[in-house]
């Protein structure tokens, strides 16, 4: 298939990678044209635009937030470039305003919108082990699952509706945060009893909570090890203070994500907002003052 695929960061470069490996022709471009340089020399095509990228059958789009979503995909052009029964899967974790925003503006252009949010970091990534989160009609996902294929180990679709995809990406980015902070708190308690943090989320990862959160999180929280990011904590800010704004839009109290957004925001007042977002952890060791 020819793919174009905008947003080059750690996550849409293994992801673009993939695709190429998969045999298929991509068109590349990100803003900052160097990210771009690895996928020139796997055999991708650079393009001198974001417009010129969407000139494919297919589109991807892996791109930070709201804003730089807005700024390229409507403010800059690219949906406008798409063409009739193009299809734009944005794997983006945006707002569930914006994905249905999205689906009535491709809707209106003769174009298939599929908002597919992914569980996994960049080195599941470039494993192609993503869990991918699919909303959007049958037909344009059934049309893309082999895609899929290539770069996940398996496609949940969550309705007809874009925006029940990213419902669910928030929801589980939720959950994590909410797991990094108990870890966090926890063995913050234990310290104050000269017990070894690190020893205690070794255990408590290993027994009742022996899953790939715990077991990676906790590793991380164990050894203070929140640089370089897997996924920044300001980025982890932004996503709780979506989920928020769903809640709201949903009348559904979720009083543990307000704690969470003041959490975060404790971090990134101390200039955590670039480390990795198991660095929420160390907000309670500080306020504990260890």
């Amino acid at each position: 298939m020819d793919i174009g695929f905008i947003g080059l960061g750690g996550m849409g470069t293994a992801i673009a990678l993939n695709l190429l490996r998969a045999g298929h022709n991509v068109t590349v471009w990100n803003r900052s044209a160097a990210a771009a340089e690895p996928l020139a020399a796997a055999g991708a095509t650079v393009a001198g635009s974001a417009v010129q990228a969407a000139g494919q059958e297919i589109l991807f789009s892996m791109l930070a937030d709201d804003h730089a979503v807005r700024g390229v995909i409507l403010e800059g052009g690219v949906l406008d470039a798409l063409s009739p029964g193009a299809i734009h899967v944005n794997m983006a974790t945006i707002s569930v305003a914006l994905a249905r925003d999205l689906a009535g503006r491709h809707a209106k252009r003769g174009a298939h919108y599929v908002a597919a949010p992914v569980l996994g970091r960049p080195d599941a990534a470039a494993a192609a082990k993503l869990n991918i989160l699919a909303g959007g009609a049958p037909e344009p996902i059934g049309r893309i699952q082999t895609l899929f294929d290539a770069i996940g180990q398996k496609t949940f679709r969550f309705g007809e509706k874009p925006e029940q995809a990213n419902a669910v990406k928030l929801g589980a980015n939720f959950m994590i945060a909410a797991a990094i902070e108990a870890m966090g708190e926890a063995a913050t308690l234990v310290e104050g009893f000269d017990v070894s943090g690190a020893a205690f989320l070794e255990m408590i990862s290993s027994t009742i909570f022996a899953c790939r959160v715990y077991t990676g999180y906790g590793e991380q929280v164990a050894k203070k090890q929140y640089e370089p990011a897997g996924f920044k904590l300001r980025l982890g800010l932004k996503d709780v203070r979506l989920a928020l704004e769903a809640a709201d839009e949903a009348a559904t109290p979720m009083p543990f994500a307000s704690v969470l957004k003041d959490n975060f925001l404790d971090a990134v007042a101390h200039g955590a907002g670039n480390h990795d977002w198991a660095g929420l952890a160390a907000v309670a060791a500080r306020r504990a003052g260890r």
